[in-house]
């Protein structure tokens, strides 16, 4: 008996799509997928597929502004083409994975084109999985745990936890405020933290300035662009590449001139010392608290409820491979076989649920990514320190080139089916 839900319209490989059709639903895939965060290679490797899928040739070429689609019947016949300009996109998760399950849907035969473009449009109302509460945890576990792992003292850590609660504030009022507020919200942030941060270092001589700014502000820091750009460089993807690495590097500068203006403006008030950093908190406490590292950029990024234990697991292998690499050669070695892990763990995960590998192998590479380097970096050249400074700015691109690579190397290992 013939399933109800299928009609003309329904994708299956014994029937082919109208031109029209497909067009029309690449079109709105294609959107969607941008909106929610879909890296421009995944993007145009996915729609690719689906035009094969449906029975004919597409040709698309995706960058945070705009996408380029092309689609003919044969090689020898005339391409349709359009280019849709695209507001940058904002990573969720949840998103993703929904529009990855229309997908399937599709996919499996049980739901028709016609049918689909609807729950498509509806993915935009539904409210994200984890409310503001969980997502201010998010932030404030995220800015807690970078604090420990990089090297901070209790009272460093504890005060970047509340600045992280600041920054998440000013992340909610900002977009209320217009879009000027939006596009200088690096900057802002980083002023008031800078600017709250002098001011306890007059308390608190022993406070570790730079990095208490630097993990205050780690949810906004531009570190995954710069290593995308970066990445998509190295893979030919030049007009998407240059973009996103010129937006992340002047966010970067933004962030480092706020820090600057806020401590400054703090010395207005206050006489901020120069004494030595307070001690690392012990290990074992790092230990114990790295899973809210891991649980907060689950949150925070909004990965869908029925997948944070899978995103956490392959964070922590990703981590894992980190020290294990690190503790063989050094820390780019870490970075390549963390980011390799948990490729080919993600990849398995994408292959065993159907559910889209950026769900659990995103947070894992936002863990790795060396925007903190960069941040360092441009502030030990404002410090002064110009030879040391460039050294650790560069070595941002380092890091960036090296979680390239094994994103490249895990994909050969483990070549997962065209998904999101």
């Amino acid at each position: 008996m013939e399933n109800p839900k299928k009609d003309s319209k329904a994708f299956s490989a014994s029937a082919k799509v109208s031109f029209d059709d497909a067009w029309n639903f690449i079109m709105k895939v294609g959107l969607a997928a941008h909106k929610y965060g879909a890296t421009s290679g995944r993007l145009e490797f996915l729609l690719k597929g689906l035009a094969q899928d449906f029975g004919y040739k597409g040709n698309f070429k995706s960058t945070p502004v705009e996408i380029r689609f092309g689609l003919q019947e044969t090689t020898d016949a005339p391409k349709r083409a359009e280019v849709l300009a695209t507001p940058p996109s904002n990573i969720d998760l949840d998103k993703l994975a929904r529009l990855g399950d229309v997908l399937n849907e599709i996919n499996a035969g049980t739901l028709s084109l016609n049918d689909a473009a609807p729950r498509i449009d509806a993915i935009d109302q539904i409210p994200p999985p984890w409310g503001k509460f969980p997502s201010m945890l998010g932030y404030v576990f995220t800015g807690f745990g970078f604090a420990l792992l990089l090297g901070a003292g209790w009272t460093d850590t504890l005060l970047a936890a509340v600045f992280s609660l600041i920054v998440y504030g000013i992340v909610l009022l900002s977009p209320r405020l217009g879009t000027t507020a939006v596009k200088w919200m690096p900057l802002t942030s980083a002023l008031v933290v800078g600017f709250l941060s002098g001011l306890i270092k007059h308390w608190v001589p022993d406070l570790n300035l730079v990095l208490v700014i630097l993990c205050g502000v780690i949810m906004l820091l531009p570190g995954y662009a710069i290593s995308l750009g970066t990445g998509e460089l190295v893979t030919k993807q030049v007009k998407s590449g240059l973009y996103n690495l010129k937006s992340g590097l002047t966010a970067l500068v933004k962030q480092i001139a706020g820090a600057i203006i806020g401590v400054r403006l703090a010395s207005v008030f206050v006489t901020i010392g120069a004494e030595a950093p307070q001690a690392p908190v012990d290990p074992k406490w790092i230990i114990l608290f790295f899973p809210l590292l891991l649980v907060g950029l689950a949150l925070a990024f909004q990965v869908p409820r029925r997948d944070l234990a899978w995103s956490v697991l392959v964070s922590a292998i990703a981590y894992l491979g980190v020290l294990g690499g690190s503790s063989i050669m050094n820390a780019n070695l870490g970075n390549l076989l963390g980011t390799i892990l948990a490729v080919i763990v993600g990849s398995l995960w994408s292959l065993k649920t159907s559910r889209p590998a950026s769900i659990v192998v995103m947070p894992a590479i936002l863990l790795l990514v060396g925007g903190t380097i960069g941040f360092r970096g441009l502030a030990t050249m404002a410090s002064g320190n110009m030879v040391l400074g460039l050294e650790q700015f560069f070595q941002m691109f380092i890091v960036a080139l090296t979680i390239m690579v094994g994103v490249l190397i895990g994909l050969f290992i483990m070549r997962p089916k065209p998904n999101l």
